[in-house]
This record gives C-alpha cells, structure tokens and sequence, in this order.
C-alpha cells in the first residue's frame, strides 16, 4: 500500500459529481497501460472521497448510485481508467524522466545506424533527443512515443529501426543451456537438428542487441557457439 506522502488524486466527475481516490501515481498509470495491478498495492486508503486532501468521504449509497456497484475494485477502476491522475510538479518530473530512460533503451536495444550496421550508444541517442527538444509524455506507453522520437531525432544521426538475422550453432549440451536466452531474445525462425548432433536455428532479434545476445551465448557456452549474421 502507497503511503499518503506518496499518494496522489486520481478523480473522474460523473453524472453531475466529482469523485476521488489516493493512488500510488506509478501503478495508476500501470493501470491504465492495462497491466494487472493489486488494489492493496495501488490504494493509500480503501475509500472514495469527494475531497481526498480534505478526507471528505462520498456515502456507499451515492457511489452504489452511480456506478451501479459498492465494490471498491471496480468503482476505483472505473475512476483510474477514465478519469484523471493528478501529479505533483516533482512526481510528473520523475515518471517523465523514467520514461525517457525507457524510451532510450528501446530505441538503443532496437535501432541501428544503417552506415555502420552498428547499434548507437544510449548517450549518443539521450543527446539527439536532448538537441531535438523531444517531448516525453510520462502517461502514454513506451512503444506509442518511439515513432515521433525517431521521425525528431533522425535529421541529427543516422538510425532506423531494424530486426536481423542470425544463424546459431550449438551442441547438443549447449543446447540445453541456452535455449531459454535465445528465445528471450528474439524468435527462432527455423531450426534444425544436424546428423552430428548439432543444433541449428535461424534467430531473428532486435537489431540493437547483436552484442549482448552474443555476449549472452559466449558466457552460458564458455566460448563454444558458431553465431554468424545472416542479414
């Protein structure tokens, strides 16, 4: 359970009355993502409120009234989902500044530099973003905003987003040891068992993470994997 300190208003008007609930800001915003969120976890007080920093309760009756339910989920739900979430001027600074981070390590872990067929360093793509006065908006999905940081960032470096190709081989061991980390990476395309005991398999991974899903392989095999790009 989010502490009051750490609480913040989430409020929805509806059918003429105005409606709120202490919430953890971050899994507020999980929420409305639609990830599974626990209520005990999200919740700084199991109430619904018509001024929550006043402590001024709405009655189970009016909340049965017009949300046709009394059970708490579903009517904090429904306030969270459609209506508003109310940060802090610090609170907004600090989930816009996570999800810059997150947006710089997708676009790091996905993206190339098409002259060099080479990912760029995350620092070289915060300072185009930076030099392009990108705008991060802490409420909307990671995947949702990569587009528009791209289209901005693209006059300043050479990046596009790319999928490639790589051809696996691995013993029969091996095998055993790492199949859990390839498919973390990426999909296998087609595989194969070779007659002298060999296993074979095209995997498809985010461009940007060649180097850690080689370094991956080398560590769990000590060295004894063939991996060659195929595209």
């Amino acid at each position: 359970m989010v502490s009051l300190d750490d609480a913040v208003v989430a409020r929805l008007d509806s059918q003429g009355s105005h409606f709120e609930v202490l919430i953890d800001p971050h899994l507020g915003q999980a929420m409305k993502n639609g990830e599974d969120v626990d209520l005990e976890d999200l919740l700084a007080v199991d109430e619904v409120f018509k001024d929550a920093r006043k402590g001024d309760r709405i009655s189970d009756e009016h909340v049965q009234k017009v949300f046709q339910t009394s059970d708490i989920e579903e009517v904090v739900r429904k306030i969270v989902m459609e209506g508003d979430i109310q940060l802090t001027t610090e609170q907004r600074r600090q989930m816009t500044e996570e999800k810059r981070k997150q947006i710089i390590t997708y676009i790091a872990n996905n993206a190339i530099n098409p002259q060099m067929k080479a990912p760029h360093p995350p620092l070289r793509i915060e300072n185009a973003m930076n030099e392009a006065r990108v705008h991060v908006d802490p409420f909307k999905p990671v995947e949702s905003q990569v587009k528009d940081v791209m289209d901005a960032i693209k006059p300043l470096i050479p990046i596009r987003l790319e999928k490639t190709t790589i051809a696996v081989k691995l013993s029969a061991d091996n095998y055993g040891k790492v199949y859990k980390d390839i498919t973390d990476f990426g999909v296998i395309k087609k595989e194969e068992w070779t007659g002298g005991g060999f296993w074979i398999g095209l995997v498809e991974i985010p461009a940007g993470m060649q180097g850690d899903f080689f370094d991956r392989l080398n560590n769990k095999t000590h060295g004894d994997v063939e991996t060659k790009i195929v595209d």
